[in-house]
């Protein structure tokens, strides 16, 4: 006798929530391993507390919505230099003398937000003026309009580049900017200037590229073998449009599978063994929160995402690449091929770190972001920072 429609329809969510998972990083088998030890009640009892206590992502800042060309509202906040900031975060970050005006324009990877910028946020809080942003479909910015209906295109990451120009017209109009992206955010910089060569040549004064690519990300492993990632490769872009068509249920089934989920987040996100359990939960209260419609419109693009010509419009800029050493998303591979485009770029690859490096190791990025700054005109004689004020 066949199963209840309603209790078949659940059953298939759950499997296609826990499919997602396993298709798209793998290595499910050791993580249930991992996952046995610890009962289910226990486990979420501790999200529950986590999410209850977490310190990070609460900063915000005034709010603004900028309209993208095809309507999409994306919405940005904006930190403001304080009157009379307190004397040693200032020097601790620049040095002695004033910061030059500047706006640092921070730009979120897939399947984050802005907050995922948190301790960078906070340590540059109220020194320099400073632009956070959610990519459409992320955060509290709008699903894409070009996306929606029967006759929506697929996103594609020069549309991501004119998202970023909008938001730089409504709340950077005028001024030097600095940009800093990371992972998807730092293609859009670069779908920015291949778009806009003007714009970065009349006010762009330094980039950050953290833990991204220009390209070819086709070859990544994601740390498994060639069969298994070729046979990923062959069948999640159809996994993915299926399932964006079944989100109600989807999202039931990845709640099911949320064990399978947290450690799979946690493999791919992170490298060091002793990364606060909060700020691991942060990061998966990030992810969960993408819904999975906007999961399968994004994947398709980074396949044919290339950059590398458009890394030459940066010549003249001042450039920090930085990554982790263990990213599986976006191997430090990468980020050496972009600083070898650009020969007067800072090459940093941070010991121990994942793809979230900006989260698993805040003060190493927040210390190279603080030169850069220094670098591009924009705070003259930076010191080292000390610990960073967003981790107290």
């Amino acid at each position: 006798m066949g199963e209840p429609r309603s209790t078949g329809h659940w059953r298939r969510a759950g499997f296609a929530g826990a499919a997602i998972g396993v298709l798209a990083a793998g290595a499910a088998a050791g993580v249930a391993v991992e996952r046995l030890t610890v009962g289910r009640s226990v486990r979420r009892k501790a999200r529950l507390a986590l999410d209850s206590t977490g310190p990070y992502g609460g900063l915000r800042g005034t709010p603004g919505r900028a309209l993208a060309d095809d309507s999409t509202v994306l919405y940005y906040e904006v930190d403001e230099v304080a009157d009379g900031a307190e004397p040693a975060r200032r020097r601790r970050l620049f040095g002695r003398r004033e910061p030059a005006p500047v706006t640092v324009v921070f730009s979120h990877g897939y399947c984050l937000n802005q907050d995922s910028w948190h301790f960078q946020r906070a340590a540059l809080r109220g020194l320099v003026r400073t632009v956070h942003w959610d990519q459409r479909g992320h955060g509290r910015s709008g699903h894409g309009v070009a996306q929606g209906g029967p006759d929506g295109v697929p996103v594609t990451i020069d549309q991501l580049g004119r998202d970023l120009r909008a938001v730089l017209d409504a709340a950077a109009p005028e001024g030097p900017l600095v940009l800093v992206g990371h992972s998807m955010g730092g293609m859009t910089v670069m779908a920015l200037a291949e778009r806009y060569p003007e714009l970065i040549r009349d006010r762009v004064a330094g980039v950050a590229f953290v833990g991204t690519s220009a390209g070819k990300l086709g070859e990544v492993s994601y740390g498994l073998p060639i069969a298994g990632v070729n046979a990923v490769r062959r069948v999640l872009p159809g996994v993915l449009r299926a399932l964006g068509t079944q989100t109600e249920l989807v999202e039931r089934g990845r709640r099911a599978t949320a064990d399978l989920f947290a450690g799979l987040i946690k493999k791919y996100s992170f490298a060091s063994k002793d990364v606060d359990p909060a700020v691991v939960r942060f990061a998966e209260r990030m992810i969960e929160s993408t819904p999975i419609d906007v999961v399968a419109a994004f994947y398709p693009a980074f396949a044919e995402h290339d950059r590398a010509a458009a890394l030459s419009v940066l010549a003249e800029v001042p450039v920090l690449a930085l990554a982790g050493d263990h990213d599986l998303v976006t191997p430090s591979s990468h980020t050496e091929a972009i600083a070898a485009v650009l020969p007067g770029a800072e090459l940093v690859i941070v010991p121990d770190g994942g793809h979230l490096v900006m989260l698993e190791h805040p003060e190493a990025v927040t210390d190279r972001l603080a030169d850069l700054l220094a670098r591009a005109g924009a705070a003259p004689g930076a010191e080292t920072v000390g610990t960073d004020p967003g981790r107290s």
